[in-house]
């Protein structure tokens, strides 16, 4: 077993393989993640998003964008506003701008009605990449940006002859090959511990998602409710299993804050741990794995 481990877009990467990826490869691999991270990422200068939040107009070659932006709109009706690509401004607010000040400016940032703009054409993504907004936005994909990126260098693999592979973006996982893994869950307060462990099989994805990941001040973290522009205080830790998309995963895992259950699980099928501040852990019937709690 090999493993090429990097940093990019803020964290770490690791790809376990039969044997060490060649050169040619690991160039491809990065290539998908800089062409990625130049459309989506607001902590860049030169990213289209950047560009889309200082004025309106009609953007190409934005990766992946109708894929990402409709998936949005599911995750915004299941979760009655509540998952929202227009969280941008409301983390400004609060500290975790692009300058990483985590200073809060006290301004109020309630996001504006995602579904109301994209029912009023306000914003527009083609299948080609195009993207049309009629007025300055600044966009958050960190809902499920992290989960498609995997998706994207998995595709990568897949296109240069590997059929068997793990991608492990610090917690967006996609698992390729002919035989299952185990995966530990990580303890929400101690990052020493698990709280179970899951068994994922060739062709799924894991993602899990906690609101101690990134904090910068009391009750301060980076999972914000779309309906009041503040962090969210009920579900602490979420992990989904989805079959073959991590960026499922990756909205699912978020939407779990915020959603029933029942609600998710109609939206996408799936598998799921959700521990809330509470204590209770909540988990889909037939898991694929045991919880030690």
């Amino acid at each position: 077993m090999a493993t090429w481990t990097f940093e990019a877009i803020g964290t770490r990467w690791a790809v376990d393989t039969a044997q060490p990826l060649a050169p040619g490869v690991q160039v491809d691999v990065l290539a998908v993640i800089e062409r990625f991270d130049r459309a989506w990422s607001r902590f860049r200068g030169d990213s289209v998003v950047t560009a889309m939040s200082q004025q309106a107009g009609t953007w190409r070659d934005v990766e992946s964008a109708a894929l990402l932006l409709d998936l949005y709109d599911g995750l915004h009706a299941a979760t009655d506003g509540a998952v929202t690509p227009l969280v941008g401004r409301s983390l400004v607010a609060l500290g975790y701008d692009a300058d990483y000040s985590l200073r809060p400016t006290g301004a109020d940032a309630v996001p504006e009605d995602w579904a109301a703009l994209r029912r009023d054409g306000a914003v527009v993504a083609d299948v080609d990449g195009t993207v049309r907004t009629d007025r300055p936005l600044l966009l958050d994909v960190g809902a499920a940006g992290k989960g498609l990126l995997v998706d994207l260098v998995a595709v990568v693999l897949e296109n240069r002859g590997l059929n068997a592979f793990t991608v492990d973006a610090s917690g967006d996982l996609y698992h390729r090959g002919s035989a299952p893994i185990r995966v530990a869950l990580e303890h929400p307060a101690d990052p020493t511990k698990a709280i179970g462990v899951l068994e994922l099989e060739p062709e799924q994805a894991l993602c899990a998602s906690a609101v101690n990941r990134r904090t910068w001040g009391d009750g301060l973290h980076h999972v914000v409710d779309g309906r009041t522009g503040l962090p969210t205080d009920d579900v602490v830790a979420t992990w989904t299993l989805v079959d073959h998309s991590c960026m499922q995963a990756d909205g699912l895992a978020t939407a779990h804050f915020f959603a029933d259950p029942e609600v998710l699980m109609d939206l996408h099928p799936h598998h799921f741990v959700r521990i809330h501040a509470d204590g209770r852990v909540l988990r889909s019937p037939g898991l694929p794995g045991e919880l030690f709690t």
